[in-house]
C-alpha cells in the first residue's frame, strides 16, 4: 500500500474529519505550496488549470471538515 493510499484511507473515517477541522489551516497552505510548486516547474504554462484545481481542492478540504457547512466560509 502506498502513501497516497494509506493518506486516502485515513481521511475516509472520523479521525480524519478531525484532522481537516484540527488542522484545515495549514491544510490550505499545503495545496497553495503544492499548486505554486507544480506552477513553477511548469514555468507558468498551466497557471489557469493549476489554479482551478488547487481552489476545487481547498473547497473539497472545506466541505469535508465541515467549515463550509451552512456558514458560507
Amino acid at each position: 500500500m502506498g502513501m497516497m493510499d494509506k493518506l486516502k484511507a485515513k481521511m475516509k473515517g472520523q479521525e480524519g474529519r478531525d484532522l481537516a477541522r484540527r488542522h484545515g489551516e495549514k491544510m490550505d497552505k499545503g495545496v497553495d505550496r503544492a499548486g505554486d510548486t507544480a506552477d513553477e516547474r511548469t514555468q507558468g504554462k498551466y497557471s489557469k488549470h493549476i489554479d482551478t484545481g488547487t481552489e476545487k481542492g481547498k473547497d473539497a478540504l472545506g466541505r469535508y471538515s465541515g467549515r463550509d457547512e451552512g456558514t458560507g466560509t
